[in-house]
Parts: C-alpha cells; structure tokens; sequence
C-alpha cells in the first residue's frame, strides 16, 4: 500500500468549499428531527424511552431523538456481540482492514455532511468540525493499516528441533463509551480500533451527542461490516453502564471521559463478577490541566496567540487544551497584554456562522459549571476579559482570562473544560517546570523557547504524554503525535500510535517440537 499522510483539512478560503459547506448544512437541516433505533444484531429496536439531543447553539432545534438501551436491551447486545465474535474473530485481518478501507471513502465523499452535523449536534465551529471528521477518517484508515502490519505476529527465535510463532489473537466483547467533545474522531477511533483487532463491541456514546453516532453506525453497516459485530446501545451510565461494566462476558472496556468517571470504571472492572474467568482490560483516557509555559526569550506573539488558541478552540472543551499559562516574570505582563488584545478579537455565536471563531458549551450542566468556575476565578485572580455568559437561546460563555493565579489555586488546579485559562507568573524555568508538574494530570504541555538548554531540559523534565515545542498544546494528528497522558490522565495509552490495537489483543506463544 501507498503511505498514508494524514487526511487534508479543508481551506475555507477558496470559494468552493465554503459553497460546498453551506450545501452540507443545507442537506443536514433537511434531515433533522428523525429518529435513530438502538441496533442489536444488526435488527433497529426502538423504545420507549428517548435520548432528545438538541442543538446547543438553538435550544429550540431538535437534532433528533435516539432510543434508550434498558438492562435487558443491553443484556441482548452482549449476547450477539459474544455470538458474531466467534465468527468474526476468524475473519483474516486483511478482510476486516478492507471494510475500515470502504468506511474511510465513503466517509472522506461524505465529508462535509459529517462535519455539519458536528457544527448542529456539537456546536463545533467550521473548522473544529472538519478536524473532527479528517481524524475520523485517519483512525479509520491508519488502524486498518497498523492491522496489515501486526498480522503475522512477530519474529521470535526458534532452536534447532523446534519452531516458535508469536502472534496476536483478539480479546472478546468490549464496551465503548465515548465523549460529546470529539463525537465522531474518539467514537469511531475507539470503536474502530477494537473492531479491527477481531473484537465484538457495544458502543454507548455520550448522551449530548448520540445522533452523529447513529450515523456512524450507518455508515459502518454500510462498509459491510457484518451484523451483530457492532451494536448501538446509547443509554444511561447509572442503568446500562455500570450493567455492562459489571458484566462477567465484558472483556474490555474502552472509555474516554472525566477522571471521576474513568476512575468509576477503573475501580468497578477491577472486581471479579460470578462467571467471569478474565481480569478486564481498561483503555481510559480522562482528561487534564494543559499548560503553556513561556519562556523569557520566547517569540512573545506566538506564545500570545499559541496561549489564546489552545485555551478557546471549540471553547475549551478538549482534555488537551491550555488551560493554565505560566510565564517567566520579565515577559509575563507584556504576553498577558497581547493575549487579553488577541482574545477580544475572537467572535462568538452560531458555529453555522463560518464568521464564529467560538460556539456554544455543550449543554445547560457544562454551562452552569463553567460560571461557576467563572465566580471562582474573580476571588482567585483578576478578570481581564471575558467572564460573562449567555444562556438565552443557546450555551454561549465568552473566551475569559483570568490573571495572577496562585500556583496552587483551584483555576490552576482543576479541569474546568470550557473557555476558561489562568495566567501565573513564574521566576525562573526551574519554577516554570515546578509550576508544570504540579497537577494531578500529565495529559499535554507546550514551550515557547528560543533556549536550546531549557527545550532539551523540558523535554525530559515536563512529565506528559503530549509536549510540544513553540506551537499550540492542541491538535495531535493520528500517526504523527499518537495521543495519551501520564498520571491521572489515563492509562498511557497512546491513540493513533503504533502500539493502540495490541491494547485490544492478547498475544499467544506456540511452540512445536519438530
């Protein structure tokens, strides 16, 4: 096969494409309002009970509705999924790589349509939506890939008399539980990964967002993929999820979320239910307290605009964004001044708007968080813009900086996950590396240097799992910076890398004599 290079991101300058974006939308407004059924089996079953999911940017339009998994629902798709994985898990690795290859084209011909319904369900802006779909479509394509490489095992010494193989077999039936803030990459990279390594999995999206799944597992049925291998099970986490995390036949558990849930799941599949003959498998990724650490010879208007970027991309609401500015002394109220004049440029409102640099929070509980963590803030330090929300129509909060920030204050301390970064002052870059480390998390970091010494000094002392030199700490690309955090940001797992589908096998030794 060719090398794959990553998935192009669409140039919203050229007049085409912003012409073919408003055709999307166009197209994705027609199809609102529809009902989407649970899939077991391959067969639609629809419930009673509704998961309504609303645009949060026009709290009076509908996206669509999706129905409710109960225990018996989800006890149902547990037993298909453990039926078709006798089955699929003798599929050649090649033949399930195929149908991820049909998936990614027929995803990347449907781009924009994708992408539209992120801009409704999410509330991502143009851009942050077509991100969201290219890396959709990396994982898809680079996990199929990464299969054709590790098929054969790998190579292990033999004896004379003797013939040894090591090769990798699939684990079982796996629960997906994916996050509203990236609904179609992380949702369709998790599921996928697992699909591809042999498995059988229930895929439990997030509730603010179920319907982009829904489409997804379309698509999929689509590509080919045969019935019962993945079934759609959105539902709620206290009547399903706990259900399947507790269930003996669960093999793994793939989750993306808060650390108080992750930790939940962690704690939960650590215990050995009656008929249970393995120790589960977790694969969390769950979130982190991201800094931008600026030297004193640093480029002072890309640490401003790195900062303003990484903090108020799709308002906040990734696990990698800058949260937390930390700034050497002699540079600190000059980047403050540029960052504060940058961020008062941004535009809030309708992400249909390709005008908006910033959209709405994802719902009402996000919203009053936030604002709650606003009110925090002007105790803790001092307001320099921002600070104001508006809930009348849709979930808006403009981008906020908030000034001389204790190390060790709350906004230093604590994932807020909105529009929402803390500016601290640091001495020295031995303070500035302190002040770096000094959180729970270690998800990703970034530093603006011109000092050789201190970039190879960070770069071994910085403890996170994405650290970035004189750039933004967002935007990782599947194959180019595999994603994952140290400490409380997960289980150092590194999506889109090399080594993320053996997180989903198990590797079996045969030995014969000859």
């Amino acid at each position: 096969m060719q090398p794959y290079t990553h998935e192009p991101f669409t140039n919203f300058t050229e007049e085409k494409n912003i012409k073919a974006f408003k055709d999307a939308l166009a197209y994705v407004q027609t199809q609102l309002g529809k009902h989407y059924p649970v899939i077991i089996d391959g067969e639609a079953v629809t419930t009673k009970e509704k998961i309504t999911s609303i645009n949060p940017a026009n709290k009076e339009e509908i996206i669509g509705s999706v129905s409710m998994a109960d225990q018996e629902l989800a006890e149902k798709a547990m037993q298909a999924a453990l039926t078709a994985f006798e089955s699929w898990k003798r599929w050649k690795p090649e033949h399930r790589a195929n149908i991820l290859f049909r998936a990614a084209a027929i995803m990347r011909r449907r781009k924009h349509e994708f992408s539209s319904y992120l801009v409704k369900e999410a509330g991502k802006p143009w851009k942050e939506a077509d991100a969201d779909t290219a890396e959709a479509i990396d994982f898809i394509e680079y996990y199929g890939r990464q299969m054709l490489k590790i098929k054969e095992g790998v190579p292990v010494n033999s004896r004379a008399g003797e013939f040894n193989q090591f090769h990798y077999i699939p684990l079982g039936v796996g629960v997906i539980i994916s996050p509203f803030n990236f609904p179609l990459a992380i949702m369709a990279g998790t599921t996928i990964a697992a699909i591809v390594s042999g498995n059988t999995v229930l895929l439990k999206p997030a509730n603010s967002t179920p319907v982009i799944a829904a489409k997804f597992v379309e698509l999929m049925t689509e590509a080919g993929l045969p019935k019962g291998v993945l079934n759609f099970v959105p539902g709620s986490g206290a009547q399903i999820g706990d259900y399947l995390v507790d269930h003996p036949k669960t093999r793994f558990v793939s989750f993306t979320g808060s650390r108080e849930v992750g930790c939940r799941i962690n704690e939960r599949a650590a215990k050995v239910n009656p008929g249970q003959i393995w120790i589960k498998r977790v694969i969390a990724e769950m979130g982190g307290k991201d800094t931008m650490v600026v030297d004193n010879n640093a480029d002072l208007d890309l640490a401003a605009s790195s900062i303003v970027y990484a903090a108020f991309g799709f308002s906040g609401q990734k696990c990698s964004a800058g949260s937390r500015a930390v700034i050497h002394q002699d540079v600190y109220d000059e980047v403050l001044e540029k960052a504060v004049a940058l961020t008062k440029t941004l535009t809030l409102g309708n992400p249909e708007d390709p005008e908006n640099y910033m959209g709405p929070v994802i719902d009402e509980k996000s919203f009053r968080k936030i604002m709650d963590y606003i009110e925090v803030g002007k105790k803790e330090g001092r307001l320099m813009t921002g600070g104001e929300g508006d809930d009348s129509n849709g979930y808006f909060i403009q981008p906020t900086i908030f000034a001389d920030l204790d190390e060790n204050s709350r906004l230093m301390q604590e994932e807020i996950f909105g529009p929402v970064v803390a500016f601290c002052k640091a001495r020295d870059f031995d303070h500035m590396m302190k002040i770096a480390n000094n959180t729970d998390y270690g998800l990703t970091g970034a530093l603006i240097s011109n000092n050789r010494e201190h970039i190879e000094r960070a770069r071994e002392e910085f403890h996170v799992g994405n650290l970035y030199f004189n750039r933004v700490c967002t935007g990782a690309i599947v194959g180019y910076q595999p994603f994952g955090g140290f400490n409380m940001s997960g289980t150092d797992s590194k999506a889109g890398g090399p080594d993320y589908l053996l997180l989903h096998m198990q590797a079996k030794t045969t030995s014969e004599t000859l």
